[in-house]
Order: structure tokens, then C-alpha cells, then sequence
């Protein structure tokens, strides 16, 4: 049974766990304000609101509640339309209807919702945040110009929001009802009472393994839903992001949103925030996990090329028994990799690059919230000659699968960057890709795509190299 707070009430689900919270609240408590869209995570018109502990904090995500699964939620408050309303309308509402950000009106309770979210982010009062809090969700109607409107009245409305004590004072200035002031307490005596009642509960064995849910609800929802679902999206040591032996060891289950949000990504990634904001949207970066876009193996998986130009490992565990490998090893073919039915992927590991060492580049039809064309990372590191140390270089959307240049990588360490060199290093790198041409443009195209990328990441170390990138960057 899924156990969680829904709205202003506690609710026993007896549902299965790989059904989706969209349906439950929709069919089973009729709860009708959130609208079933595209199914895919894309609209936003299903957005959610999910409070969870968060460092003893209760922090607020938005989410597609058409891709979390119902055990997603277990201990958790899910928050829909029908739990911000009142008996006026809430500012977040009244910025809505001041503004006619509606239209037709089949987006408008997600852009509600989302705009919720911002609100009840104790940190965010700027309009670029209440626009950011935003990007997840489609208007087909208004243009989105009175949708920014009424996100420029939020800001100036919460302008005064403190840091502390956030929701008391949301309550007092009637951006959410009243009921939000015990929702702490009953989530934490809720969270003692599953506790208690799981070690009573025996485990099952062969149990198909689901995180955030983005990817297999999308391709297999309605195998989710008839399986026996082992839900890691919440298991506290998949969680983690640590520093240990020289080493970023970051958790199975660590959300994008975890991740860019780290103080100790952030450390080592100066450009982390741009390169994060290529990726998806921010209800779908609050649920994908890590895990789940390595093993999906889509052969533009951001994070995957993110982490193949890092070198790093993958710790595979099966019934406590682990072993590690390269992620440059992982992937066999289209669809395939190093890994066994009953292995999960407990935690990735990468020595921190250098300063200054490493890039990721994302080339879409839209430049965000969209699916790569071409993506590329590159981690470089130089010698006090001026020769390459080390480099790591990967690239999706050229192969059937997440590719880690190695041939290119091969001939180019140990070498000056000189116009003779990258000519010989695209050439390498051409014969070792194998793009198709499909809806995201053609085989040439994309070698075009990531000879370009290639020489976007040289462009980083411009005043490291003794090669001028400038005249590099205009071969033809």
C-alpha cells in the first residue's frame, strides 16, 4: 500500500506502485483540475507539486505527474490544483486571470501549479526564476507574453518572502491555504509510521527496478503498471554526492536537479549551471535520475555523454556483489550494455577535472527543452608545453549509442594543437562516428554538428595552447 499526504488529506493507494500518480488522482479520487496531455512529460498541463525531506527540509519539485510512478509518492505530500485552492483566488490564480495568461485553458492549472512552485521556493523571487520555474510547461494559445506578465506580477508580490519560515508566510499573505502550516509534522509522523510497518514486510524477488520514471513510463507504461515495481528513486544511499579518495562518487538515484544544485559540482564545473540548462525541463530534471539515463542508453543521453568525457566508472551491484567498470565499457550496441537483468547501477565515480578542463556542448532544433541532434563533452587537460596531457572525448547522436571517441582521444594525446593537427584529429574522428540521417537532420549534418563541437571545446583552452583556435575555428 502507497501512503502519502494528498493535498489536505492522508491516502491509503492500493493501486499498483507502477501506475501513475496522474491516474490515481485523476480516476481514483477525481480529482479532474490536472489534465492528462501528452503523456510523455513534454506539456505540462499534468504538473504536480511533490513536498519531500530534503536535508530535514521540506522543499516542493514540480513534477509530470503523468510519469511519476504511484510509489514515487509513498511518504510524500503531492499537491494538485485543488489543494491551492480557496475561497478567493490565490495570487499565483489572480496574476493568471489580471494578465488573461489563459486561453483556452487546457495548460493553464500546470502553469498554476508550476508558478506555485516558484512561489514556495524560499530562495526564488526574481522573474528569471518564476520564468524558469516555468519551462516545463506548453501554451499552444497565448504566446506566452501574459503568461511572463503575470510571472513579473509574482516576483514583485513575493519580493518580501523570507528564507525562514517560508510557509507561514505564504499562509498570512494567502498564497496557500492554512492547512500547509501542519503538513511538516504529519509528513515526518507519517514517514515514522511506514518505517514501523516495512519491517514487517517481506521482499520480493525479480521485481522490475524503476527510479524518476521518465524514460520507462513513456516506453512501457503499461508494463510498469502489471509489474511488481522495486522503486529506488527514494533509497537514501542512492542519494549521495561525496568526495572520497581523491574521487565524486554521485548516487544511482541523484536527480539532475540534485546534482546541478550540489555545492560540490558546482566547485568543479564552473560552466555546470549553462550545461544544465540544455537538459530537459525542470519537472523532468526534478525526476530523472542518473542511473536511469545511463542504462537507458539513448545515443544522445545528455548525462551519459556528460560523464563519458569524465572517464568515469560505474559500480554495478547484484545482491551485494559488486564490480566496476568504465562507462566507456558499458554500452555494446544499440539498446545494450555490460549489464546483468538483476544488476542495478548503485553509484558513478570521476576524479574532479581540473579547473578550466572540461566542457559539454548540446546543438537542437531548440536550443532548450529539446532532444539533441548532436551533443558532445570533452574533458582536456595540457602540459606546461603546451602538448595534451589528457583528453576525453564523447559524442552522441553520431552512433547506435552513448560514443567515447577513443581512437580521436588515442591520436591526439601527447600533441601540440596546431591547424595540422585537429585537420588529422576530425578526419580520425569522422571514420570513428556512424551517424543516420533521421527527423534530427542528416548524416552530414551531424559531422558537421560535432566537428564544430570539437573545436568549440578547443576554443576553451584558447590561452593555455600555443595554437591560435581563432584561425582553427575558420577552417572551412
Amino acid at each position: 500500500m502507497v501512503q502519502f499526504i494528498l493535498n489536505d488529506k492522508l491516502v491509503n493507494a492500493e493501486q499498483a506502485s507502477g501506475s501513475t500518480v496522474l491516474d490515481y488522482i485523476r480516476y481514483y479520487k477525481r480529482l479532474v483540475g490536472t489534465k492528462i496531455g501528452c503523456r510523455e512529460g513534454d506539456c505540462g498541463a499534468c504538473t504536480i507539486l511533490v513536498g519531500d525531506f530534503e536535508n530535514d527540509k521540506l522543499v516542493y519539485r514540480s513534477m509530470t505527474s503523468c510519469l511519476t510512478p504511484l510509489g514515487n509518492a509513498h511518504g510524500k505530500h503531492i499537491l494538485s490544483v485543488e489543494g491551492v485552492n480557496m475561497k478567493e483566488l490565490s495570487p499565483v490564480q489572480q496574476a493568471m486571470v489580471d494578465t488573461n495568461g489563459t486561453q483556452c485553458g487546457f495548460c493553464t492549472i500546470g502553469f498554476v501549479m508550476s508558478l506555485t512552485g516558484f512561489v514556495l521556493n524560499d530562495t526564488a523571487k526574481q522573474y528569471e526564476d518564476a520564468v524558469k520555474a516555468i519551462d516545463g510547461n506548453i501554451c499552444r494559445c497565448t504566446g506566452y507574453k501574459s503568461i511572463e506578465r503575470a510571472a513579473a506580477i509574482l516576483s514583485e508580490k513575493v519580493n518580501a518572502k523570507p528564507e525562514q519560515e517560508t510557509i507561514a508566510w505564504l499562509v498570512e499573505n494567502n498564497f496557500i491555504p492554512e492547512y500547509f502550516l501542519q503538513i511538516k509534522e504529519r509528513l515526518k509522523h507519517l514517514r515514522e509510521t511506514i518505517a514501523i510497518e516495512s519491517k514487517a514486510i517481506n521482499p520480493v524477488i525479480q521485481k522490475l527496478v524503476i527510479g524518476g520514471g521518465t524514460d520507462l513510463v513513456v516506453q512501457k507504461a503499461l508494463t510498469v503498471k502489471k509489474a511488481s515495481v522495486e522503486h529506488l528513486f527514494d533509497t537514501s544511499h542512492l542519494q549521495e554526492i561525496k568526495f572520497e579518495n581523491g574521487q565524486i562518487q554521485v548516487g544511482a538515484a541523484v536527480t539532475v536537479t540534485a546534482f546541478a544544485e550540489s555545492k560540490l559540482i558546482q566547485d568543479h564545473f564552473p560552466g555546470l549551471k549553462k550545461y544544465m540548462k540544455l537538459i530537459s525541463s525542470t519537472p523532468i530534471r526534478n525526476m530523472a535520475t542518473m542511473a536511469g539515463n545511463l542504462v537507458n542508453a539513448s545515443p544522445i543521453g545528455d548525462m551519459s555523454i556528460f560523464f563519458l568525457a569524465l572517464d568515469s566508472g560505474i559500480v554495478l551491484n547484484r545482491n551485494d556483489s559488486r564490480r566496476t567498470i568504465r562507462l566507456r565499457d558499458f554500452y555494446k550496441a544499440y539498446k545494450q550494455t555490460d549489464k546483468a537483468a538483476d544488476e542495478i547501477i548503485e553509484k558513478i565515480i570521476f576524479t574532479p577535472p581540473t579547473k578550466g578542463s572540461f566542457n559539454f556542448e548540446k546543438v537542437s532544433k531548440r536550443t532548450h527543452l529539446d532532444i539533441a541532434s548532436v551533443n558532445s563533452a570533452c574533458q582536456l587537460q595540457m602540459n606546461e608545453d603546451n602538448s595534451i596531457k589528457e583528453i576525453h572525448l564523447s559524442a552522441g547522436g553520431v552512433a547506435p549509442f552513448p560514443k567515447y571517441l577513443a581512437e580521436t582521444c588515442s591520436f591526439l594525446k601527447a600533441k601540440k594543437i596546431t591547424d595540422e593537427i585537429v585537420q588529422e584529429a576530425i578526419i580520425i574522428m569522422n571514420q570513428e562516428v556512424a551517424p543516420i540521417s533521421d527527423a534530427r537532420g542528416t548524416a552530414y549534418y551531424k559531422k558537421l554538428l560535432l566537428r564544430q563541437l570539437f573545436l568549440a571545446h578547443l576554443q576553451l583552452i584558447e590561452q593555455r595552447a600555443n595554437a591560435s583556435i581563432k584561425n582553427i575555428l575558420q577552417l572551412s
